[in-house]
């Protein structure tokens, strides 16, 4: 039975905990060599405790954070942690999201064994696979590059050279990818100290004690929310625009039912696995499902494994929101999550209409593209998301020209971008009208153009260009995106998932969606 509480204390632990984890991706963000890592802060941190659990994390990437307790279990039963030992893996099927997310995990030693562990996320812009930026449109997960099982980058303090080789023979930009993983490898080493300087403060005894408080307190306040919605069931549907192959529909189903202070959320009726690489796994549905009951928590409460106790998880096996190895999934990570997003705020706008926006954009709008770079006189891989509008809401209207939902990214500066790569953004603005009509209008979303300078493979893997953003209340859809090419004097629509062979002065121009307008106007 644990001891009486100062709840002056437990508020203090809180504060340090995520400070641990802000200070892990500063060391993280200011230390890395990409501009999708350095730049847009694509990347993530937290602690968790010798389980696994999450215990606090850094205001960064929801779709990243989590999984992360599955990637930190997932290491758990795969190898047994020396002091100075550091885990890396990017398998979606062992808590992985996608490959390009690449997972390093560090223990903190009490009394001879891991009592804690240090843990971060973040995004290459590539590892391999068909095409550069590592987001084909795949048809399984071996073309989609290199596969990671938890694996000992560091043991017992010493670098496994022939494990850190490896991968980096296996991508297009080893010189990158060595930075970014050292980067990753220095923020793991100052939240170890961290917490080991905790330790030394304020004893072993204490800091457990107040590990597990958190956690209680979290699930505490979540179970206070649920008791404020309306006992019930609440459905909703909503659809992908297609797999990038067959051109299909791909229709995601939710029944969410609370009774008193619990929340059974099941996605049967969704669709079964795809061809394609739109696949969620079970860790992506977790996120989100996570993200979405946060945000229905008006208390700042830490982010951790607290939450995951008054819910239940239901997503059927082999389908498109719990995918079966090996179904490529690279899009799955982040747009399939965007739309579970939205079906789940659908369902709850039943309940609770006046605390659920409009729709968002529902897309990250990726962009990846990679060749060779003559003046420079090296291979180039660059990824990078876009933002978009989001909804409006009962208490004002959407933001213009923002990340949204399971994205937390920022933009890469024009002047980054250019002086990196060999392209030129020619526009770069807000989409006028993109959006929602209403009491309070969605935001709108943003025009992006990439004029190439040298033959580039470009993929793009997007959402909402067919099916616009859901209004709200009476408020009218956001527009939905586009992507064109313009190539010698030709326009062309390329759909929203594509993979391209581009010349010099091709250039493509994204439009990405507006948020939905809430209420009538």
């Amino acid at each position: 039975m644990r001891t009486k509480v100062d709840p002056i204390e437990l508020e203090l632990f809180k504060n340090a905990f995520v400070a641990v984890s802000e200070e892990m991706a500063a060391v993280l963000g200011r230390t890395a060599l990409s501009p999708n890592i350095k730049e847009r802060k694509d990347f993530s941190c937290a602690l968790f405790d010798g389980a696994g659990g999450t215990l606090a994390q850094g205001s960064h990437i929801p779709v990243h954070l989590g999984a992360m307790p599955l990637s930190v279990q997932a290491a758990l039963g795969a190898v047994t942690f020396d002091p100075g030992d550091l885990v890396i893996l990017n398998d979606p099927y062992r808590g992985g999201t996608h490959l390009p997310d690449i997972t390093c995990i560090s223990p903190v030693f009490l009394g001879g064994k891991p009592a804690f562990f240090v843990a971060n996320r973040a995004h290459h812009s590539d590892v391999g696979g068909m095409t550069p930026g590592s987001m084909p449109l795949a048809t399984e997960l071996f073309q989609e590059g290199l596969i990671i099982p938890p694996l000992k980058l560091y043991e017992r303090g010493r670098l496994n050279r022939g494990v850190f080789d490896l991968m980096l023979a296996n991508v297009r930009t080893p010189d990158e990818r060595r930075g970014d993983l050292l980067a990753q490898v220095a923020a793991n080493d100052i939240g170890r100290v961290r917490i080991e300087e905790a330790v030394a403060r304020f004893g072993a005894g204490r800091v457990r004690l107040y590990a597990g408080l958190i956690q209680d307190y979290s699930e505490r306040f979540l179970r206070q929310t649920l008791r404020g919605i309306p006992d019930g069931e609440y459905r909703f549907e909503d659809r992908l625009d297609d797999d990038g192959f067959s051109g299909r529909p791909i229709p995601i189903a939710v029944r969410i039912a609370i009774r008193g202070d619990r929340a059974v959320v099941d996605f049967a009726g969704s669709a079964p696995q795809t061809q394609g690489g739109v696949n969620a796994n079970f860790a992506i549905t977790c996120s989100a499902t996570l993200y979405v009951f946060r945000c229905l928590v008006e208390e700042d409460i830490p982010f951790n494994t607290g939450l995951m106790r008054p819910i239940e998880i239901r997503a059927p096996k082999g389908s498109i929101v719990n995918a079966d190895f090996p179904a490529a999934c690279a899009g799955g990570n982040v747009e399939t999550s965007q739309r579970i997003v939205d079906v789940l705020l659908g369902a709850l706008a039943k309940a609770v209409p006046d605390r659920i926006p409009a729709a968002s954009q529902g897309t990250m709008n990726n962009v990846a593209f990679g060749g060779a770079d003559p003046v420079r006189k090296r291979r180039f891989a660059y990824y990078e998301t876009i933002g978009g509008g989001m909804g409006g809401a009962a208490a004002a209207p959407g933001l213009d020209g923002v990340h949204t939902h399971m994205t937390n990214s920022l933009n890469t500066p024009i002047e980054a971008l250019e002086n990196y790569l060999p392209v030129e953004i020619r526009s770069y603005r807000l989409r006028k009208g993109s959006g929602g009509t209403g009491a309070h209008p969605g935001g709108e979303g943003i025009v992006r153009e990439y004029a190439f300078r040298v033959p580039v493979d470009l993929t793009v893997i997007s959402e909402r260009r067919r099916f616009a953003p859901y209004g709200a209340q009476g408020g009218g859809p956001g527009a939905p995106g586009r992507n064109t090419l313009l190539s010698r004097g030709r326009v062309r629509n390329l759909g929203g998932k594509v993979n391209v062979r581009l010349g010099p002065g091709d250039m493509l121009r994204v439009e990405t969606p507006g948020g939905g307008g809430y209420g009538k106007a």
